[in-house]
């Protein structure tokens, strides 16, 4: 049986695990999505990942682990939360992520590993018809969704994401203000207020080029290098934002209360690529201790 005619989406457990998960991430990567029957968020995350597993043509399968069922590979992958995803590439484990992710960052998560497969005409008139979900639309459905069961708190820091990568700044902090304790302190919910916070400290900030400029004429401008590392942090390269912070931690670690630890701290708990991270962390204590 060749990838082609294999379900994109199938149920994984102890005994099928090494034949259809690590030998068959030899030819496909598998993405393992660790859920529970109890799990609220798992209901949201499931069907995207479902939607994206049968949009990739066969490029990565989806096998889902019911960790109540199968407690031996869920301890054996060390999880303590659900959902949690795994993407196993070559018979080893390639990336993961915990908690329940919008579509677009899922998108995301999926272009660093996974090439969709080349659609034929029938499945270019079928994606035609079904556009990816836009922010806006995420929005209008959440809002819905949240009319309907109030009690579903979960919905509401999807609404809060969904708002932020719509650009509506204010709304999504409003939305994460008004969580429950247990999902305020969420890793999500804290990536995201982290994400805002950043955000927030740009506005009426010049543009890049002059901080730039700022910098070129005096490299003590620690305001400059700040802000252009949070431009940086936000664009599309954070690894040049964070030299920026670390350049005011060496030379200036007190300057405006420490900002610039501040400034680490906050990156990391935002960025999903750990080796960047870890590298970055093991700079930032060597200036520290």
């Amino acid at each position: 049986m060749t990838d082609a005619t294999l379900a994109p989406v199938f149920d994984v457990t102890e005994q099928n695990f090494e034949a259809d998960v690590l030998n068959a991430s030899l030819d496909t990567p598998v993405l393992v999505d660790f859920w529970a029957t109890w799990c609220g968020p798992c209901k949201t995350l499931g069907p995207l990942l479902e939607q994206l597993a049968t949009e990739y043509k066969g490029a990565f399968r989806l096998g889902k682990v019911d960790v109540d069922k199968n407690q031996q590979l869920a301890a054996m992958f060390g999880i303590r939360s659900v959902p949690t995803v795994v993407l196993v590439k070559d018979g080893q484990i390639a990336d993961g992520f915990a908690g329940a992710l919008p579509l677009g960052q899922l998108r995301e998560f999926l272009e660093r590993h996974v090439q969709p497969r080349e659609a034929d005409d029938d499945d270019v008139i079928e994606t035609a018809a079904a556009p990816a979900e836009t922010p806006e639309a995420a929005i209008n459905r959440l809002q819905q969704a949240i009319a309907a069961e109030p009690e579903r708190a979960e919905l509401k820091l999807e609404l809060a994401m969904a708002l932020a990568q719509a650009g509506h700044s204010d709304a999504a902090a409003t939305e994460l203000d008004a969580l429950p304790a247990n999902l305020a302190t969420d890793a999500r919910a804290v990536r995201l207020r982290h994400q805002l916070e950043l955000a927030r400290s740009l506005k009426d900030a010049p543009a890049q080029t002059a901080l730039e400029q700022r910098i070129a004429a005096n490299p003590a401008d620690w305001e400059a290098r700040d802000l252009l590392g949070v431009r940086l942090l936000l664009g599309h390269d954070p690894a040049a934002g964070l030299e920026q912070f670390l350049a005011i931690l060496e030379k200036a670690r007190d300057w405006n209360d420490g900002a610039a630890k501040k400034r680490l701290l906050a990156a990391f708990a935002t960025l999903d690529d750990a080796e960047l991270v870890g590298r970055y962390r093991r700079r930032m204590a060597s200036l520290l201790f």
